[in-house]
């Protein structure tokens, strides 16, 4: 909640989250609980996995806000990210509403880093998935195979926002998982980060990793959760921050090569 929960739990403020997973691995308690320790979040979240809670508001997005009032009134809806000072506004709209008296009106600075950091205002890259329920713009040679292992080739030159698989993998409904290691994926984008969401798999363990940028190292253009030689490994089910660039954002080709087998990549989001 970008401190809102903290600076307004004073004066009447009650924030509830409602987690409804996207992937069948989120619905695991012991995913769920770790990813919330991780970001600071101390209010109650309703693990929602049949999605009744999704329906009854006839949600359609992740993420989605509700600001409801004192007489239990949806007065504002907000979906995606940014747009954050007007939504604090709204929350004070609505706490002066209901009598409360607020320390102040000034809206609070955003200061995340890292993954929880406000998006980029580039971005032509979209949210891509790799498994063949929802999969888009898979680039030739060859097509994605159905629930069964496939070795691939990755295409030599990728137009902006095409992607594609080296090595073999099984690609099931949800994700791509590697079944012999090294594999490779590669993507064309454009955006000042790139992030994966990527699961350890069914053997458990940690899978190392490779980033490159271009076909070298990512060097100062590493994420989070890479070092800037471009190493790093899958030790649980999550989104991976692997780029952030610095300076101007501009069409780039990434790949990351997988040196252990088993690990699961369900979605690229980009930032």
């Amino acid at each position: 909640m970008r401190g809102w929960e903290a600076k307004y739990k004073e004066v009447g403020l009650v924030v509830l989250g409602v987690h409804s997973p996207e992937f069948s691995f989120e619905k695991e308690i012991q995913n769920v609980e770790p990813a919330a320790r991780e970001q600071g979040i101390t209010y109650p979240v309703a693990v929602d996995s049949d999605f009744k809670i999704w329906r009854a508001f006839d949600n359609h997005y992740w993420p989605a806000d509700y600001y409801i009032d004192g007489k239990s009134r949806i007065r504002y809806r907000h979906f995606g990210e940014g747009d954050y000072e007007e939504c604090e506004r709204v929350i004070q709209q609505l706490l002066i509403e209901n009598g409360a008296r607020l320390p102040d009106q000034k809206t609070i600075t955003n200061a995340a880093d890292g993954i929880q950091a406000a998006p980029s205002g580039d971005i032509r890259s979209p949210e891509t998935y790799v498994g063949y329920r929802m999969a888009e713009r898979f680039a030739l040679p060859g097509r994605l195979a159905w629930d069964e292992p496939k070795v691939y080739t990755p295409p030599s030159r990728p137009s902006l926002n095409q992607w594609g698989l080296s090595g073999l993998w099984k690609v099931g409904g949800e994700s791509g998982e590697l079944q012999q290691a090294p594999g490779k994926i590669v993507f064309r984008f454009h955006s000042r980060d790139l992030h994966l969401v990527l699961a350890p798999g069914k053997k458990g363990g940690p899978v190392r990793y490779r980033v490159m940028l271009d076909g070298a190292v990512p060097s100062e253009s590493h994420g989070v959760d890479t070092s800037p030689d471009g190493a790093g490994e899958v030790s649980e089910a999550r989104l991976y921050q692997l780029i952030r660039q610095k300076g101007r954002v501009e069409d780039r080709t990434f790949e990351i090569e997988f040196l252990d087998s088993g690990v699961m990549a369900v979605v690229f989001t980009f930032g």
